[in-house]
């Protein structure tokens, strides 16, 4: 049975800055990621993976978070708002997290979005605000990490996206491979 969300935001920035700015309209290109990102790019474009291996394929081309994140983020006492955790599509009433590897969201507009992974909570959590890391990890019942700050994704098939456009969860088929950081 599909799943269905919504696109409550959509967001970006050309220079490698921690927050993106709010638009009215983003483009996807396939491989390639967000027109208009700093983080768009065949190859890896995040700086400290660059400083590693600039050779790296881009598997983080579109940052996601769900705004039930953000609801719970608020709740706590922390100013976030949509696109401030540096995502550049926030959506409603999909789990992100609990995504299999290799989920395909497909919005209305014509884009496809392939999970890839987690985002890894970085120091620059901390640097927009204090205590905003550690809020978003947790440790589930066997003690391992729970990242929680969003998803990473590849654009498999370009496409415009707007805020309001309905979203389609296609999970892969066979095994359930668990979200890991990438």
């Amino acid at each position: 049975m599909p799943m269905y969300g919504e696109v409550l935001g959509v967001h970006l920035s050309a220079k490698h800055e921690f927050s993106k700015a709010s638009v009215d309209e983003i483009e996807l290109i396939e491989n390639y990621g967000v027109i208009g990102d700093a983080h768009a790019g065949v190859t890896v474009q995040h700086l400290s993976r660059v400083a590693r291996d600039p050779s790296q394929p881009n598997l983080r081309q579109v940052h996601l978070v769900h705004s039930e994140l953000i609801d719970e983020l608020r709740e706590q006492g922390f100013a976030v708002e949509m696109g401030s955790m540096g995502e550049n599509i926030t959506t409603r009433g999909i789990p992100l997290l609990d995504l299999s590897v290799g989920t395909r969201l497909v919005f209305a507009g014509g884009a496809i979005v392939e999970i890839t992974g987690l985002r890894n909570p970085c120091v620059q959590l901390d640097k927009y605000q204090d205590g905003l890391r550690n809020a978003v990890i947790d440790r589930d019942d066997e003690g391992n990490l729970v990242r929680r700050a969003g998803v990473m994704g590849i654009v498999v098939q370009s496409g415009h996206l707007k805020k309001g456009a309905r979203v389609q969860c296609e999970q892969p088929q066979g095994t359930y491979i668990p979200l890991g950081p990438v």
